[in-house]
C-alpha cells in the first residue's frame, strides 16, 4: 500500500483544536482502522506541552496515540519503532532545527522507509515545510527566510501560513520569480496531499475560505500563482 504526505498550511489539533476536520482526514488515509498515530514534536524542542495538546486531543478519535522525543531520547531502535507507526504527524517551529536533529538520528531515512511502506507522514507549517525540497521558513530569526535542504520527499516548495502572515506571500512570490523551486502555499486551514512519489492529489481545508496554491514561474519572469481545487471537509 503506497504512502501519502499531508502537509497543512495551519490548523489541525494544535491551531483548531475545535475543529478535527484536517486531523480525521489523516486518520482516514491511514492503512488500517485503528492506526498508530506518532506524533513527533522536534522542532519545538519537544515541548511537553505540545505532547500533551496531542495526546488529549488524539485521545477522541479511534486511534493509538504515540510520541517520539529526540532530545531525550527513550526509543533505543528507532527505525523499528517508526516502522510500528501507521500516522507520523509532526508539529510545527524551527525547521531547520528539526532537519539537523532528524539527520542526526538517522530519522530522515527511516522515515522515507516508513512513506514507501504505506505511512501517512503528514505536519503543520514546519510539519509541512519538512517534506519538501525547499521552503520558506522564519527559523534563522523573526524575518522569513528561504531554506534550501528540506527532505526533498515532494520535489518542490512550500510555503505555510499563506494567508495569515504578511510576508509569507510576497516573499513566495519573489523568490520563485528568482528562481526558488515551484512549488505549493497552503492558506490556515488548507493541507495539500500528495502521493508517496509527490504528486499531488487534492488539496482540502477545514474551513470554506481556504485554499492551496500552485505557485511557479512565469515566462515573463515574474511568479504565477494558480488557485486549486480545494475540496471543504465540513
Amino acid at each position: 500500500m503506497s504512502g501519502a504526505i499531508v502537509g497543512m498550511g495551519g490548523g489541525g489539533f494544535s491551531q483548531e483544536p475545535d475543529n478535527p476536520l484536517l486531523d480525521r482526514y489523516v486518520l482516514s488515509l491511514a492503512r488500517r482502522e485503528r492506526p498508530r498515530v506518532c506524533f513527533v514534536a522536534t522542532a519545538s524542542g519537544d515541548s511537553e506541552g505540545y505532547v500533551a495538546r496531542f495526546y488529549r486531543a488524539f485521545a477522541e478519535h479511534d486511534c493509538r496515540p504515540a510520541d517520539l522525543g529526540l532530545f531525550d531520547r527513550r526509543v533505543g531502535d528507532l527505525r523499528r519503532f517508526v516502522l510500528e507507526q501507521d500516522v507520523v504527524y509532526v508539529g510545527g517551529g524551527n525547521t531547520a532545527s528539526l532537519l539537523a536533529v532528524w539527520r542526526t538520528h538517522g530519522l530522515d531515512s527511516i522515515l522515507r522507509e516508513a512513506l514507501d511502506a504505506g505511512a501517512v507522514l503528514c505536519g503543520v507549517s514546519a510539519g509541512m515545510n519538512c517534506w519538501f525540497q525547499a521552503s520558506t521558513t522564519d527559523s534563522f530569526g523573526p524575518e522569513l527566510a528561504p531554506l534550501h535542504d528540506g527532505l526533498d520527499f515532494v520535489a518542490a516548495s512550500a510555503c505555510p501560513h499563506y494567508d495569515n502572515e504578511a510576508q509569507r506571500r510576497p516573499l513566495y512570490h519573489r523568490l520563485v520569480a528568482d528562481g526558488f523551486p515551484a512549488g505549493y502555499a497552503a492558506d490556515e486551514g488548507a493541507a495539500l496531499h500528495f502521493d508517496s512519489a509527490g504528486a499531488l492529489v487534492e488539496a482540502v481545508a477545514s474551513r470554506e475560505s481556504a485554499r492551496g496554491y500552485r505557485v511557479e514561474r512565469s515566462p515573463d519572469g515574474t511568479a504565477a500563482e494558480q488557485p486549486l481545487p480545494t475540496r471543504y471537509l465540513g
